[in-house]
């Protein structure tokens, strides 16, 4: 890809996230809430594992 189709797309992407920040800032804190959630989630299941691992 090049150079100016990649700034392109980063340029598009972040006026689409501020454009759903700016018009729908409570359902934006509700989407990064989950995937904060997910994330915390799967971290802990990756650290559940490993301690049974070497228990």
């Amino acid at each position: 890809m090049s150079s100016n189709v990649k700034k392109i797309l980063i340029v598009g992407v972040i006026a689409l996230v501020l454009f759903f920040l700016i018009s729908k800032p409570t359902q934006s804190a509700d989407a990064v809430h989950n995937v904060l959630g997910w994330l915390k989630d799967g971290a802990e299941a990756i650290v559940t594992f490993f301690k049974s691992l070497f228990s």
